[in-house]
């Protein structure tokens, strides 16, 4: 019944954002934790694989409950890795490293607006959700 209340909601998506982007902002630390090191090559977590993730926690929620099957609203998956991109968007330099600071802290700025947007629906979700438990308006 309570799984029911929790997968029927936006919960599930926006827990699947908040893991991306948590994780992406660790990947996005670590590159500019090396500038300056030598042949490093910068690191992001893929898009693809995110949006693949979001489109299944989003059928997963529209999908009938099975009263069976409660609690069980998402497969085991792996976690994000984080890869060496391969798209290289920035110059080589001559220490043949690929890391601009202004395009990682810019996208680390993006990254750290989605993290605070999922955390504010979910928490907004769980109010919510507290507020028809108790019956209180």
């Amino acid at each position: 019944m309570l799984t029911n209340l929790f997968t029927s909601t936006t919960i599930p998506v926006l827990e699947e954002v908040a893991k991306f982007s948590q994780l992406r902002h660790t990947a996005l630390a670590g590159n500019i934790a090396n500038l300056d090191t030598p042949g490093y090559k910068f690191r992001d977590l893929s898009l693809d694989d995110f949006q693949s993730r979001l489109q299944e926690a989003i059928e997963v929620r529209n999908q009938p409950v099975d009263p069976y099957r409660a609690g069980r609203y998402a497969p085991q998956r792996e976690p994000f890795q984080a890869a060496v991109a391969d798209k290289p968007h920035t110059i080589t330099y001559h220490d043949k490293s690929n890391v601009e600071l202004e395009q990682q802290v810019s996208e680390m700025v993006k990254n750290h607006m989605q993290h605070n947007l999922a955390l504010t629906v979910m928490n907004q979700q769980f109010r919510l959700l507290t507020t028809a438990i108790s019956g209180r308006l």
